[in-house]
């Protein structure tokens, strides 16, 4: 099955302006999360999906391949969806949806988010890395629990799955499971995903993938042994980053 990465990378964003354009040991941020999806030669081809020709500028001067999409997309998944359709890209059958804001996404998540379409017969896919109570009470750590087949049964902003008994601590600790931000689909469960209405759960918990599972869509969970670094939302975060990218000399 052909795969097609396709990095959303919308210059709007709010709490970190100009957030494709920042500059990531040495690069803009957008030439970083391509060179990482690149070098991991996981996808037959990569593109940068944006709405600013801004950023498609950079991302073609880096030798990389850019598409400019609608400026009025809810979602990234939405602008993902619209490259998809695309003559260029109609042929792959497998979609992957690489935040563009993960410099430093993991191997091992995005092939076992693949892996969870092109060989386990999942719909959809993604992928979680195995952490401890430290993540429980912080909203911004999106936690999912899955069933036994691996197919994902919640993903919250609150602490799930919640212990109502101390003295099962250490269970429910083993099953922390932290979301990364990354989706393959087929392409036909990718079309029905951006068909459907936002649903409740999604507007609440401010999760799009909740609209898939709501709607019966199955997504695969993928298990690597920890998330991937994060992603790059704020000032903080591109200070961050930009020390780890310092510290390690590459985007691992």
């Amino acid at each position: 099955m052909s795969v097609l990465a396709v990095i959303p990378a919308r210059l709007g964003a709010t709490r970190l302006p100009r957030k494709p354009l920042r500059d990531l040991g040495g690069a803009p941020l957008v030439v970083r999360v391509l060179e990482r999806v690149r070098s991991l030669a996981l996808a037959d081809e990569v593109v940068v999906a944006t709405e600013a020709e801004e950023v498609a500028a950079v991302v073609r001067a880096a030798g990389g391949r850019a598409m400019l999409t609608s400026d009025q997309h809810p979602s990234g998944t939405d602008r993902v969806a619209e490259v998809a359709r695309h003559a260029d890209f109609r042929h792959h059958d497998v979609v992957v949806n690489v935040q563009g804001d993960e410099p430093f996404m993991r191997g091992d998540a995005m092939a076992g988010a693949i892996a969870m379409v092109r060989d386990h017969g999942f719909a959809l896919g993604t992928a979680a890395g195995k952490r401890g109570p430290a993540i429980m009470n912080d909203p911004n750590s999106v936690k999912v629990v899955r069933a036994d087949d691996g197919r994902a049964l919640y993903f919250s902003r609150a602490p799930i799955p919640f212990l109502r008994d101390a003295a099962d601590a250490g269970l429910r600790d083993s099953l922390v499971l932290q979301h990364m931000g990354i989706y393959a689909a087929r392409r036909e469960a990718l079309e029905t995903w951006v068909s459907l209405p936002p649903h409740p759960l999604e507007l609440v918990e401010k999760l799009e993938q909740l609209r898939a599972l709501a709607a019966g869509l199955a997504m695969g969970v993928a298990i690597v042994d920890a998330p991937s670094w994060g992603e790059v939302n704020t000032e903080d975060d591109l200070v961050r980053a930009n020390a780890h990218w310092t510290a390690t000399g590459t985007g691992r």
